[in-house]
């Protein structure tokens, strides 16, 4: 049972619009567990997963390190689409057009199984089916659509073309590619809903219980700081990135910082959709229902990705965000609030989701690229599946294993800037004094050969640990958005005080103190 409610928050320091949903937090785990299927993480994949495994007749236990909920899934802008990140075209010379067929069918029976969740759960998310929109920036060539209408046809996927977006006459996107029948929910509404429908089926739920060690095997283990062991018959790691390698799928994938405004508008000043531009950093935009306000809606600007730990231009960010929206859409009235969330782009854009091939009976889901939403709750088909050894015509898709021999430019590319990285283990330290460090803020010290990561928390109290992150050794940097310590090479992320809120790092950074 759950103790008392929070505001889900574990991987930063901002606010997502979302987070003024209540959840529920629930104990922690303190006894021995023995169950089907154990999911590490409480978010739309592993809640997904429980809630499908449940709802056929298996035991399951859901562990999740903070609050459920509380890592990227309450970061979205939650879009759900099929019409993924990538473009379908590329999708094609990469896999075929069987298989680019397969992947576009896949998420399109993702949005249709939340929405058939929501109903038959009576889930109230604000959940709307929303037509799309792609479109290119002004004055750039039109081959990326063409290219794109061409290979969606190809593949039986309805499309259609038009002169422009729906916007008013502030913004001219120029020609646009339309498809129907995508949708938006609140997706913490939605998580609420998902988690009653779990403890419903027995579904037994854990918070503050972090995950140390995973084990595969005829009977999985799953170890956790309290000494808490739970053995069962599978596991799903439903971490974001998986915490039981240290190498395999980290190589394939790079982790990516993408950021977020919401700002209030007029009601009905800006036409309900989903839209896409295909700038580099690209742009994505949505409507959602303003509950506070009846004369308002609040518009949901997203885009300006870089690397995870390579850049420490937030505000710039924020700012590139809000001038670009406020140009296209004048009526704009005040910033409501503004983010960052963590996302994984596999070097061929499809997710990994299917068994680990270095341990038995277990599975991950990983590689989200942007459309966590869809490919959280693929995970939360496909999954169940493969535990219940019932054929699915998406595994091989999806396939950990998989080699994209074609994608091999993007996997060299992608390791070459993780191994750079390394550089910052010759650099000097900054040269700010610990004196003048202000309160909730970071900076990196050389001590000797070693560096240090040093942390002022808001009572002034000083905190030192390692600088190097303890999966692969990168230096950690202080991201002062969120207040966090990142790691550049794969994307691992500590709070200020040390503790590992994003992995692939299992372990908290060693403290120097």
């Amino acid at each position: 049972m759950h103790s008392h409610l929070t505001v889900t928050n574990n991987t930063g320091y901002t606010q997502s619009l979302w987070m003024e949903v209540e959840l529920p937090i629930f104990e922690s785990l303190t006894q021995h567990l023995n169950v089907d299927v154990c999911i590490v993480g409480g978010g739309i994949v592993g809640l997904t997963c429980a809630y499908t495994l449940a709802k056929k007749g298996k035991s399951v236990a859901v562990l999740d390190r903070g609050t459920i909920a509380g890592g990227e899934t309450a970061r979205t802008t939650a879009h759900l689409t099929w019409m993924l990140d990538d473009r379908f075209f590329d999708l094609e010379k990469l896999f075929g057009e069987e298989k680019t067929r397969l992947a576009a069918q896949s998420h399109a029976a993702a949005i249709d199984y939340i929405e058939q969740i929501i109903h038959e759960e009576d889930i109230d998310c604000d959940f709307e089916r929303v037509d799309g929109y792609l479109f290119v920036p002004p004055h750039t060539s039109q081959e990326v659509l063409d290219n794109e209408f061409t290979t969606l046809q190809k593949i039986g996927m309805p499309i259609e073309r038009f002169s422009r977006a729906p916007f008013s006459s502030t913004f001219d996107t120029g020609p646009c590619l339309k498809v129907k029948r995508q949708a938006q929910f609140h997706i913490l509404k939605y998580i609420k809903g998902l988690i009653k429908a779990i403890q419903k089926y027995q579904g037994l739920i854990f918070t503050q219980t972090h995950v140390n060690h995973v084990e595969g095997g005829n009977i999985c283990l799953v170890k956790t700081d309290s000494e808490s062991v739970v053995s069962s018959h599978s596991v799903i790691i439903a971490t974001c990135t998986p915490i039981n390698h240290r190498f395999f799928i980290h190589t394939k994938q790079a982790a990516y910082r993408t950021y977020v405004i919401t700002a209030s508008v007029p009601k009905k000043s800006v036409p309900k959709g989903l839209y896409w531009d295909t700038s580099d950093p690209y742009h994505y935009i949505r409507i959602q229902k303003n509950h506070h306000s009846s004369e308002e809606d609040i518009l949901i600007i997203g885009g300006e990705d870089h690397k995870t730990g390579q850049y420490f231009d937030m505000e710039k960010r924020y700012a590139h965000l809000e001038k670009w929206a406020r140009l296209r859409f004048p009526m704009i009235k005040q910033i409501i609030s503004h983010w960052s969330g963590q996302v994984y782009e596999p070097i061929d854009s499809l997710a990994f989701i299917g068994r680990d091939p270095k341990d038995k009976n277990i599975y991950i889901a990983t590689g989200d690229s942007g459309n966590g939403m869809t490919h959280g709750t693929i995970a939360g088909i496909l999954l169940p599946d493969l535990i219940h050894k019932k054929q699915n015509p998406w595994e091989d898709l999806y396939d950990p294993q998989r080699k994209t021999l074609l994608a091999i430019t993007e996997f060299v590319h992608e390791n070459a800037n993780a191994v750079s990285q390394y550089r910052d283990w010759l650099l000097p330290g900054e040269k700010k004094k610990i004196e003048a460090l202000k309160p909730e803020n970071g900076l990196i010290l050389r001590r000797g050969v070693k560096k240090i990561a040093i942390y002022k928390d808001i009572y002034n109290q000083i905190h030192i640990h390692s600088a190097f992150c303890p999966h692969l050794g990168g230096c950690l940097r202080w991201n002062k958005g969120e207040k966090t310590w990142d790691c550049p090479v794969h994307g691992s992320r500590f709070d200020g005080r040390g503790s590992a809120i994003c992995g692939p790092a299992i372990s908290h950074l060693s403290s120097e103190e």
